[in-house]
C-alpha cells in the first residue's frame, strides 16, 4: 500500500503545481491531498512537503486549523472570477455558463467560509 500512497500522493502534487498556472485547477486541495497521502506512505516525502516554503505553511494551517490564509483566498477567488470573466468574454453557451458559476459559486463559498490562520488575524 505503501507505493500507492505515494504516487497518489505525487500525482496529487503534480496536479497541485498544474494549479498555480491553471486557474481552473485549483492547487490548495491537491496539495492538503497530496500531504495526506504522504503521511501515510513516505515519512520522508511527508517532511519534504512540510518543509517546503511554498506548500508548507498552507498545509500546516489547515492541520492545524482548518484554515486558509487570506493571500491564498483572495487567489482561488480571483482566479474563479477571472476565468468565469473569459468564460463571458467569449461567449460562451449560458449553459456552460451556469455550471460553470454553480461550480466555481460552491467552491468559492467554501474557501470563504475557512477560518483565517491565528498568524493572519
Amino acid at each position: 500500500m505503501r507505493i500507492f500512497w505515494i504516487i497518489f500522493g505525487s500525482i496529487a502534487l503534480g496536479l497541485g503545481v498544474l494549479g498555480i498556472a491553471l486557474p481552473v485547477l485549483p492547487t490548495t486541495p491537491f496539495v492538503l491531498l497530496a500531504a495526506f497521502c504522504y503521511a501515510r506512505g513516505s515519512d520522508r516525502m511527508h517532511a519534504w512537503l512540510l518543509r517546503n516554503r511554498v506548500f508548507g505553511p498552507m498545509i500546516a494551517d489547515w492541520q492545524a486549523e482548518g484554515a486558509i490564509s487570506a493571500r491564498a483566498r483572495t487567489l482561488a477567488v480571483g482566479s474563479m472570477a477571472g476565468v468565469f470573466a473569459i468564460s463571458l468574454a467569449m461567449g460562451l453557451p449560458w449553459q456552460a455558463l451556469l455550471f460553470q458559476g454553480i461550480a466555481m459559486g460552491g467552491a468559492a463559498s467554501y474557501v470563504l467560509t475557512r477560518p483565517l490562520p491565528a498568524r493572519d488575524g
